[in-house]
């Protein structure tokens, strides 16, 4: 099987990282000490031992820029720039802190101007490959219309024919560097059977459909769900992370809490000042395996604003306040959730915890909807950073699909890009409702 396009990425985009840092490095050695590797210096050498520091940099640049890459979408990835400062931050913190404690030599000229060095190279690669086409060439075997169509709208998938399965086979080979995607689920026909074949023994790139949908949309194709188990096996082999991410969740909320306390106590201020009613709202929600919990959050409707029952939130819905559209816009009305964090029933990251009502109308309406249920539900998650507010059965079904591939895929680098994105949205003011 040919290398993915996601790995080619990391692969080129951490050795070009190292061809730059070299490259910085040797001129800010000819610069400051005469030479291009720093413990070859006539004058640096008697006195002090820059082997050390150097390792660290370059530990620190290619551990950086690994991290960068780690942080990026679970889907396909694309050079970045804001990612290299990520990369310059982390090589700094290491060679700073470590030498600090190990005693080694450091030069804080040597390191600042070979750093920059770097970011400066770093940027210029990054500039030059974001101009080139991101994209794997695509043959499609499938009657599911919508999962194709959804490929094809994918920015990194160019769907160069799509077949029926109980059809003809092409007439012609497949382009080199082409992968041909099976519906694994459809029965095909003799010669469309002898096609895949021909195919896998020329040595083409043959993968399954619901795992090249995953790949290129980040979501779990509903029609290719059985049983369920598909969700729930692949989670059971995540179960050793489930409780270290809630021992992390709730280290992080304690370190952080005299800064969310006090952005907590302005806000209830504001709201109170702004409109009548409680500060803090206190709504019935789902949480893990169908438990209902009570979720705190800070008000940012008119008070008895679900009065005629709970309803879908409206663009421009009139009920919202002027602060809440603000509290909304900045996520600040989540603060209160990080209550219900530390008393175990919400992670910082994970499915949107959906209002019981609602909750109990989708499992009826919506295959496997109960299995968002098999992990906590989050402040932030995958579906949120990915899709817009759900405000019908479809929207629903689409984040469904996102919370599906979520519980399948659950790791720690899949919740670090996650508050990554999460804060480029909060930033970005995207998304709220």
């Amino acid at each position: 099987m040919s290398m993915s396009v996601r790995t080619r990425f990391a692969l080129r985009t951490m050795a070009l990282d190292g061809l730059c840092l070299l490259i910085a490095g040797g001129l800010v050695s000819m610069y400051l000490f005469g030479t291009w590797l720093p413990w070859e210096s006539p004058v640096l050498v008697p006195r002090f031992n820059p082997r050390p520091m150097v390792g660290l940099l370059i530990a620190g640049v290619m551990g950086g820029s690994w991290l960068s890459i780690r942080l990026v979408e679970r889907t396909f990835p694309r050079p970045s720039y804001p990612r290299a400062f990520t990369a310059v931050a982390f090589a700094l913190l290491l060679v700073a802190t470590t030498s600090f404690f190990l005693r080694t030599y450091y030069s804080g000229r040597y390191t600042i101007l070979t750093l920059a060095g770097w970011l400066i190279l770093a940027l210029l690669h990054r500039s030059v490959r974001r101009q080139t086409r991101w994209e794997e060439n695509l043959v499609v075997i499938t009657d599911e219309k919508g999962l194709a169509d959804d490929l094809a709208d994918s920015p990194h998938a160019n769907v160069v024919e799509i077949h029926d399965p109980q059809g003809e086979p092409p007439a012609h080979s497949l382009p080199p560097g082409t992968i041909l995607v099976l519906d694994l689920r459809a029965a095909l026909s003799d010669g469309m059977a002898r096609f895949v074949s021909s195919s896998t023994m020329a040595g083409f790139d043959v993968r399954a459909l619901s795992n090249v949908y995953e790949e290129h949309t980040g979501r779990s194709p509903l029609v290719h769900l059985a049983e369920g188990w598909e969700i729930s096996v692949p989670l059971e082999r995540r179960a050793p992370y489930a409780p270290f991410k809630r021992v992390i969740e709730t280290l992080l909320v304690a370190i952080t809490s005299p800064i969310w306390l006090l952005l907590g106590a302005i806000t209830w201020a504001v709201i109170r000042l702004d409109s009548p009613g409680p500060p803090i709202f206190r709504q019935p929600r789902v949480g893990r395996n169908g438990e209902p919990f009570t979720m705190y959050k800070f008000r940012t409707m008119v008070e008895g604003a679900d009065d005629d029952g709970p309803m879908f939130t409206a663009l421009d819905d009139p009920r919202i306040t002027r602060v809440g559209r603000f509290l909304r816009a900045t996520r600040l009305d989540e603060i209160p959730q990080l209550w219900n964090v530390l008393k175990g029933e919400v992670a910082i990251v994970g499915p949107r915890a959906e209002q019981v009502a609602f909750a109990q109308q989708f499992e009826i309406l919506i295959p496997f909807y109960r299995y968002r249920h098999l992990v906590r539900p989050g402040i932030t998650g995958w579906a949120q950073v990915n899709s817009g507010y759900a405000d019908d059965l479809e929207d629903t079904i689409v984040k469904l699909t996102y919370d599906l591939y979520y519980v399948r895929h659950m790791t720690p680098w899949l919740d670090l890009a996650i508050i990554w994105k999460t804060l480029e949205t909060v930033f970005a003011r995207r998304g709220a409702r």
